[in-house]
């Protein structure tokens, strides 16, 4: 029996027929590849994947839904974000788009609003939305000066719990590392992270105590096995070199767990020999990059009645032949640093594209949002189409990268198990309660 592309049979066994796949977040499965795609039929049992066979071949006793070359990818890993600060425009909006206008106007707000009953109804709109756009594993950062910490740890902890069968939640405390002088307030924090089974995380400077802030920060994840992830070089200005000297005490310290660096903005802006040495020490580290293109698009050189001079990210190409491990996310969300987005990694993907210019060839391009992320953070189960993994994919109608790329994708079918979910998105008025009309 045959099935339309847009109602996969709900039967405990059915194949996923003539699909297109993106060849590097495929396992097990080897095929002639035109532009890193590949033919398949996707053989889906229990919830599970149970075979993955040549386009055409599964057996015609087994309910089928032609997908008529459409493709199937693996759900998405979105592993750098900031659920908290989240939907918060219509109440604290940028008034000129710039970093320092976002730092104060994110600062106001959390002093005024940030209740636990806040930053839950806003974290689980997030959530929505992303579980509809079909991503299952999200990385947070979470604004963790005193007393914020406390509150949005306990809250992130709740909501992860009730979200652990549908979306995989980890969380980063994000704070301004000067404030690590303050031996009660730093220490507290570790233990909040600790017991929470977060990372450490932070923003990074340029200024004497460097050196000091970093060895602290590593010693203290070693001493209580964290993982770190900052925020790095969000910024135009070549002399942040702070990426070089995170890379330095990961070496220096022998610092034994993962390390993550996101935005990297200023590398693009360096003489190349020192970018390339840079780059080179990131690598024998073992420092992963998280590119934001369109928050950093967004946000980096945005002057008053000019146009912008560059596109604000990082050297990402050059980062991935040395060898690091890189890959991109949405990061903000209708907050005062990014001003739009909605958690849809196909957005994401779709904008990294044109922006980090990842095409010609594609090849590989689906893994930044796929197999990269999640082997980023420690989940290389997911991210992938494998025999034996669940059935946890997003079926789309297009079929080659022209189609792909060109339209939003709005039509496309999320499984999770092999079951169908609701794609209906949580309406904006839900939020007037917390964030105003």
């Amino acid at each position: 029996m045959t099935y339309s592309f847009m109602s996969p049979p709900n039967a405990g066994r059915f194949v996923l027929s003539n699909a297109t796949l993106p060849a590097v977040a495929v396992e097990g499965f080897n095929a002639l590849a035109t532009e890193g795609l590949v033919r398949a039929d996707v053989v889906i049992e229990s919830g599970f994947v149970s075979a993955i066979l040549p386009a055409g071949s599964a057996s015609p006793e087994i309910a089928k839904s032609d997908l008529r070359e459409g493709m199937v990818w693996p759900c998405f890993a979105d592993v750098h974000t900031h659920l908290d600060k989240g939907h918060i425009w219509a109440r604290s909006s940028n008034p000129d788009g710039t970093f320092i206008g976002a730092l104060q106007a994110v600062g106001n707000d959390r002093a005024a609003y940030w209740s636990a009953d806040d930053v839950r109804k806003r974290m689980e709109f997030s959530l929505r939305s992303a579980y509809a756009h079909g991503t299952s594993v999200i990385r947070t950062h979470l604004d963790s000066a005193a007393p914020q910490h406390r509150i949005s740890f306990d809250v992130f902890c709740e909501v992860r719990d009730a979200w652990k069968d549908r979306i995989a939640l980890q969380a980063v405390a994000l704070f301004p590392m000067d404030d690590m002088v303050d031996e009660v307030y730093f220490n507290d924090l570790v233990g909040v992270v600790r017991n929470a089974g977060g990372l450490m995380g932070g923003v990074t400077r340029m200024g004497p105590n460097l050196a000091w802030q970093l060895d602290t920060l590593f010693r203290a994840a070693t001493e209580n096995g964290l993982d770190v992830d900052l925020h790095v070089d969000e910024t135009d200005d070549p002399g942040a070199q702070t990426l070089k000297a995170i890379a330095e005490a990961v070496l220096r310290n022998r610092f034994k767990g993962k390390v993550t660096a996101g935005h990297c903005c200023s590398l693009a802006r360096q003489d190349d020999g020192i970018a390339e040495r840079t780059v080179e020490l990131v690598a024998e580290a073992g420092i992963s990059v998280i590119s934001l293109p369109m928050c950093n698009a967004y946000l980096q050189d945005r002057q008053p009645n000019r146009t912008p001079r560059w596109r604000g990210v990082t050297l990402f190409k050059e980062l991935a032949a040395a060898g690091v491990a890189t890959a991109v996310a949405s990061d903000n969300t209708r907050d005062p640093f990014y001003a739009y987005g909605d958690l849809d990694a196909v957005e994401v993907f779709r904008e990294a594209v044109r922006i980090l210019h990842l095409d010609h060839p594609l090849d590989t391009a689906a893994r930044v949002v796929t197999t990269s992320p999640a082997d980023i953070v420690g989940l290389a189960d997911t991210g992938r189409i494998s025999i034996g993994k669940p059935a946890d994919l997003v079926l789309f109608s297009a079929r080659r990268w022209s189609e792909f790329l060109s339209r939003p994708q709005s039509d496309r079918v999320v499984l999770r198990r092999g079951k169908v979910i609701d794609r209906s998105l949580p309406d904006y008025r839900e939020l007037d309660s917390v964030v105003g009309a």
